[in-house]
């Protein structure tokens, strides 16, 4: 693959974004990659895969799109840009949508179509000298395809103070206002911190952390009724399984559960 390097560490996958020379800038060949990797973790099963570390080699997470990407889509078509377009929602949603948890490890700076990572991510983790920003208005242009995601995310009221001016912000703020979790002093307590939340996940039960990630997206939108069912069908399900039947007879008798070894 260009520009991404993937590693298996148990069930674990570390997906790296491996551009460090243009920050790990998105272009056409990463959109790409991206997509098909978070694709294929859709057809592992959930003790082969039990979650996903994205991170970026290198001094930053993700610089946004590439400037040689950019400059060769100044004079498109309207169609080619919402080809484009296309493509990278189509990368963020197979991320976003991705049955297993997805850790994100940011440092340096993340911007642009780097926010767009961290909003899709479940559990984000930032050292405290990241720099944030939805910089697209400062070329004129707009963060629309990551906006259903960002706004999931950190809400309106934030999208309305951050998306219009394009300025930078540091990592306090983006764990104000809900983008990320967790901020870390430096990178080797980001590594920490990220190993830590691997065991964390290790903990849970495989098929009860993929339920409870499909629950919060199926709630989206919800009305009382249709929330009052999917709940209730969803508790009784992972109940009655063999992994919900073994979680609660191990706590009954004080020993780990099997996914724990």
């Amino acid at each position: 693959m260009t520009g991404l390097r993937v590693v298996w560490d148990g069930s674990f996958a570390r997906v790296t974004l491996d551009r460090p020379g243009v920050r790990n800038a998105f272009d056409a060949d990463l959109i790409t990659d991206l997509r098909a990797t978070f694709e294929g973790f859709a057809s592992d099963a959930p003790e082969t895969l039990r979650g996903v570390i994205l991170s970026g080699a290198g001094a930053a997470f993700c610089a946004g799109a590439d400037v040689e990407w950019m400059r060769i889509s100044v004079g498109l078509s309207v169609e080619d840009n919402e080809r484009d377009a296309s493509a990278m929602q189509a990368m963020f949603a197979a991320i976003d949508t991705c049955p297993a948890p997805v850790i994100a490890r940011i440092h340096g700076a993340a911007l642009g179509g780097g926010m767009g990572l961290c909003a899709v991510a479940d559990i984000v983790v930032a050292a405290s000298d990241t720099s944030f920003g939805f910089t697209e208005t400062r070329l004129g242009i707009l963060p629309a395809v990551i906006s259903p995601f960002v706004l999931a995310k950190i809400g309106e009221t934030h999208a309305r103070a951050l998306f219009l001016t394009g300025g930078r912000f540091d990592a306090v703020r983006a764990r104000d206002i809900g983008l990320v979790h967790e901020v870390v002093p430096d990178e080797p307590a980001l590594d920490v911190r990220v190993d830590e939340l691997v065991e964390e996940l290790r903990a849970a039960g495989p098929t009860a952390a993929r339920a409870a990630k499909a629950m919060i997206h199926e709630l989206r939108g919800a009305d009382p009724e249709e929330a009052r069912r999917l709940t209730i069908g969803r508790i009784a399900r992972q109940r009655t399984s063999a992994e919900g039947q073994e979680g609660l007879t191990a706590f009954l008798e004080k020993r780990r559960p099997t996914w724990r070894g």
